[in-house]
């Protein structure tokens, strides 16, 4: 017995007047929503298996196509939404977990929507970045190294593990196999490009991106996937991935459709075998064991790479990043609620972690409250959209921004969320030799580098009309920040006044 009496999620709205029968749409998508019908001689659909990826409608010629919303919908009720029921049935038929790719779509807050940024006016004069220097390069490390003098008094520079950046703005965590060759060398020519710094992922590090290397974060996560002593100083820094946003708590699973004899070589894992990640890291159970690790990362790579560890934003956070802290890392990662991946289960990913502007808040506060916030640096991740966002972060008290939905979006994603299926039409989360061939990697890095590149002009923009010339004058400044629509509690967490006071 069918239960679900409802058409598919999205109808394919064919014009017959502007329709040729290219079938441009048939060779385009992935999917096999389009087909030719010998019998009736034109391009029919079916659209039990769109996913809205907008393929078909930018490669029409002629324009004749659209995707929209099911006009036949469930009835609806405050507690049971059409897409819960839809939910429902599909694991009443399966009996499975349910997957989906990239943040969740919940209609939960969004504070970045809800914090302003002040402006100069009179007293404190706004300054012109055309105009005037403006510094946007900042620097990732310890910042509290104990002053030495020599044997006269003069001071002795003391080089510390680090890394530099041109501006503020990494590209997050994406493995190779959860996304495409192409996708990769893309985010790499980008990084090396704008002076920042692009990361491997826990599925290591492609033969062919050794020689971006200095703009190269490398993870350990559990798995191990690709790691050995020549990768661990491949890179310019190490990450540990304890955990992410968008599954906290949650190890990882690329299918074996997805392990390619590259993907395989890469990660060092028998082609076309599920590559799993445990939940935790089998060596750690405790800040102790943390900091064994990283001391071990440190003796493998001579002591010359930062140390990374990363972690999902949680309901305790701000002392899980206190010991984190404590264990000897340079760097502290957290990825907030609705981060972007390649696939979670439905329930974790809408349910599981807070935002990160919370997190974020109630980090560099405990940092700075316990006196020991210069020994790390802070990234944050997870749902950056713009670079008002990147503002608000510094000013909440972050040294720099990750971006991963954002670059994958600049690239040409259209947030059609089934990355776990392997069929992205556009090239970027899949390792179909066809459609991979679909992203032009010098492109990508030029629409990579072109995003970042607007964004960092903004950002001196927005530092200008502040009166802030420098990143190091915006960070944790949040005088500079005002909230809107917020309660006293969250006005408190993130340490903010709200607008008018």
């Amino acid at each position: 017995m069918r239960t679900e009496l409802c058409w598919p999620e999205f109808e394919v709205l064919r014009d017959p007047v502007r329709c040729v029968n290219c079938k441009v749409c048939v060779r385009e998508c992935a999917n096999e929503v389009h087909r030719w019908d010998e019998k009736t001689g034109r391009v029919t659909a079916d659209e039990s298996k769109c996913v809205n990826c907008q393929r078909c409608v930018a490669t029409c010629p002629t324009r004749a196509l659209a995707i929209a919303p099911t006009r036949n919908r469930l009835r609806e009720g405050a507690g049971w939404q059409p897409g819960l029921l839809r939910q429902i049935y599909r694991q009443a038929e399966t009996g499975g977990v349910l997957l989906s790719s990239m943040g969740s779509p919940a209609p939960l807050p969004s504070y970045w929507d809800r914090l302003l940024i002040n402006a100069s006016q009179v007293t404190n004069p706004s300054i012109d970045p055309l105009r005037e220097p403006m510094e946007t390069r900042t620097f990732l490390g310890r910042r509290d190294a104990p002053l030495c003098r020599d044997e006269n008094g003069r001071l002795v520079p003391q080089k510390v593990p680090g890394l530099e950046l041109e501006t503020p703005i990494l590209f997050a965590a994406m493995s190779y196999g959860a996304i495409s060759y192409n996708a990769h060398a893309a985010l790499a020519k980008a990084a090396k490009r704008l002076g920042t710094f692009y990361n491997t992922g826990e599925g290591g590090l492609h033969e062919d991106f050794y020689a971006y290397g200095e703009n190269t974060i490398v993870q350990v996560a559990s798995g191990r996937f690709g790691v050995h002593p020549r990768y661990l100083n491949a890179g310019a820094a190490v990450e540990i991935k304890i955990g992410q946003g968008a599954k906290p708590g949650i190890g990882g699973h690329l299918p074996g459709k997805k392990i390619t004899a590259d993907v395989a070589r890469t990660r060092m894992i028998p082609p076309g075998s599920d590559a799993i990640s445990p939940a935790p890291h089998h060596d750690i159970y405790s800040i102790e064991d943390l900091r064994q690790l990283v001391d071990s990362l440190k003796e493998a790579t001579g002591g010359t790479r930062p140390i990374i560890v990363k972690v999902a934003a949680v309901h305790n956070i701000a002392a899980i990043a206190s010991g984190i802290a404590r264990s000897g890392a340079d760097i502290i990662a957290i990825d907030g609620f609705s981060g972007g991946t390649g696939a979670a289960p439905v329930r974790i990913r809408d349910n599981v972690g807070i935002p990160i502007e919370l997190a974020l808040a109630a980090v560099d506060q405990r940092l700075r409250d316990e006196q020991i916030r210069g020994r790390v640096s802070l990234v944050v991740s997870g749902s950056i959209r713009s670079s008002a966002d990147v503002v608000k972060a510094i000013a909440l008290g972050a040294d720099a921004v990750s971006i991963g939905t954002a670059a994958l979006v600049a690239m040409g994603c259209h947030l059609c969320r089934s990355c776990h299926r392997g069929l992205c039409n556009w090239g970027i989360a899949s390792q179909r030799p066809d459609l991979v061939a679909r992203l032009d990697i010098d492109q990508a890095a030029d629409r990579l580098y072109n995003l970042v590149t607007a964004w960092t002009h903004e950002i001196q923009e927005m530092m200008g009309g502040m009166g802030i010339n420098s990143i190091d004058a915006l960070r944790g400044n949040r005088l500079m920040l005002r909230g809107i629509g917020l309660s006293e509690t969250e006005l408190r967490v993130l340490g903010v006044q709200h607008a008018g006071e």
